[in-house]
C-alpha cells in the first residue's frame, strides 16, 4: 500500500521488539508500526499461530488475518530454549525502546525476560506485558483468550440483558480493544521516558480493561447504591438494532430534541414531537420501548434510499447498514485510503488505520513478512555491532 504523503511517522526512531502472537499484541504493534516504529516480530519455531489459524492463504503460513494484523513488521524466528537464539533476543532488547509480550508473567520470569531482569540490561526499556488478568488478584496467571474475556468481563452479559441469551461479539472484540489500549499505554510510557529518561514496566490486563469498558456503559443506577438497576436502557433494549426497511436495513440515531422532532417530521408524524412520552430526552428515555416501537414500525414503509434522503433533509443522523460486500466497495473507505488494493507478492485488499498526522505524516505500509524473512538481516546487523 503506497501513501502519497509518506513520511517517517510520529514514532519514527522507536524500535519495538514484539514477542506477542495471535491478535491482542499484534494489534498493538500494528498501530505502532503504522505510526512509524520499527517492529521486529520475534516468532517461535513454526511462527505465530495466526499464520495458520487466520484462514486459508494463497501461500503457506500467510493467512489473511495474519496479513492484516502484521503489516509494517520484520520477522525473525527464534527458539528461546536455545542459548544462541536467546542471546540474539537479549541483544535486540538491549538496543530496543519497547518490548511487547502477551506471554504469562510466569513464562517471562522463567525465560529471564521479566522487567526486573531486562531493566538491568536496558533501563530505558518500556516493558509492556498484556495479561489475561492483573497481578495480585485470585485470577493471576489464569490463561485467557478473547472469548474467555468476553464471557468473564461482561461482554456476553450485554446480549443476555438485551436478548435473553449471552453471546460473543462475532469478532475478537476484547483482543482489539485491549490491543489499542496497550498501544496507548506504551506511548504514554515513552512520553514519560522523554521527561525522566527512565523506562518502566507496563501491565495491560484484558479482564480488568474489558470489565471497566462494560461497567462504564452499564453500571447505570447501581452507581448510586444497591437498589439501582444496571444498564443503559436505550442500548439494552431489544429494539436497539438496525431497522428493517422495504429493501434492507438502516441505522437511525435521533437523540437530541431537535433530532427527535426531525425524525417525527420525516416519518409523517410531527404531532409526536409534542407527545408527553417523547417531548424531551428524559421522557424518551423513560418511554424508550414506545419510542423504539414507533421507529421500527415507521421505517418499514419505505426503501433505504428513500429514508436516507428524508432523514438527510431533516438533519437526522442515519446510514445504511453495510454488509461485508458493501464495505469493500464503500466510497468513503476507498477515498480515505483505509481500503486499498495492495500490490504485494499477489494482488490483495489491504486495510489501513485511518489516522493521519499533519507534521509527522504516515509511512508507507509494508506487506506482512514471511516467517523469518528478516532473520538473516537482523543477525548480520547484530554481528556488525559486535552483538
Amino acid at each position: 500500500m503506497n501513501n502519497k504523503a509518506s513520511t517517517p511517522g510520529p514514532l519514527a526512531g522507536v524500535r519495538v521488539i514484539d514477542l506477542s502472537g495471535v491478535v491482542v499484541g499484534p494489534v498493538a504493534t500494528l498501530l505502532m508500526g503504522e505510526q512509524g516504529a520499527e517492529i521486529i516480530k520475534v516468532e517461535p519455531p513454526g511462527g505465530d499461530l495466526m499464520r495458520k489459524l487466520g484462514g486459508r492463504g494463497i501461500e503457506p503460513a500467510m493467512a489473511p488475518k495474519f496479513l492484516h494484523l502484521n503489516r509494517n513488521k520484520k520477522s525473525i524466528q527464534l527458539d528461546l530454549k536455545k542459548a544462541d537464539d536467546k542471546a540474539i533476543l537479549l541483544n535486540l532488547i538491549e538496543g530496543a525502546d519497547v518490548l511487547v509480550s502477551n506471554m504469562r508473567p510466569r513464562a517471562l520470569d522463567k525465560l529471564g525476560l521479566s522487567w526486573s531482569d531486562l531493566s538491568l540490561r536496558n533501563p530505558r526499556l518500556v516493558h509492556c506485558t498484556i495479561t489475561g488478568f492483573a497481578t495480585g488478584g485470585p485470577y493471576e496467571g489464569t490463561p485467557a483468550y478473547d472469548t474467555i474475556i468476553q464471557g468473564a468481563a461482561g461482554v456476553a452479559a450485554c446480549t443476555n440483558a438485551a436478548h435473553g441469551e449471552p453471546l460473543f461479539a462475532p469478532f475478537v472484540l476484547a483482543d482489539h480493544v485491549v490491543g489499542l489500549i496497550a498501544a496507548q499505554a506504551v506511548t504514554a510510557a515513552l512520553f514519560a521516558r522523554s521527561i525522566s529518561g527512565r523506562g518502566q514496566a507496563v501491565e495491560v490486563p484484558m479482564f480488568e480493561n474489558m470489565a471497566a469498558f462494560v461497567l462504564c456503559e452499564h453500571l447505570g443506577q447501581r452507581t448510586f447504591g444497591e437498589g439501582g438497576a444496571f444498564g443503559d436502557p436505550r442500548i439494552l433494549n431489544p429494539d436497539a438494532r438496525p431497522l428493517k426497511t422495504q429493501d434492507g436495513y438502516i441505522c437511525v440515531s435521533a437523540n437530541t430534541d431537535v433530532q427527535a422532532r426531525g425524525f417525527f417530521s420525516a416519518i409523517g408524524r410531527p404531532e409526536l414531537a409534542d407527545d408527553a412520552r417523547f417531548i424531551s430526552v428524559e421522557a424518551r428515555l423513560e418511554n424508550v420501548n414506545a419510542y423504539f416501537e414507533v421507529r421500527a414500525q415507521a421505517v418499514q414503509r419505505r426503501t433505504t434510499s428513500e429514508w436516507l434522503a428524508l432523514f438527510a433533509a431533516h438533519d437526522v443522523p442515519a446510514m445504511q447498514v453495510n454488509l461485508f460486500e458493501d464495505l469493500i466497495a464503500d466510497p468513503q473507505l476507498i477515498a480515505s485510503g483505509t481500503l486499498v488494493t495492495e500490490p504485494g507478492r499477489a494482488p490483495m485488499l489491504g486495510v489501513r488505520h485511518a489516522n493521519r498526522y499533519s507534521h509527522s505524516g504516515v509511512p508507507d505500509a509494508v506487506f506482512a513478512p514471511r516467517l523469518d524473512q528478516h532473520g538473516e538481516e537482523i543477525r548480520a546487523a547484530l554481528k556488525g555491532k559486535g552483538g
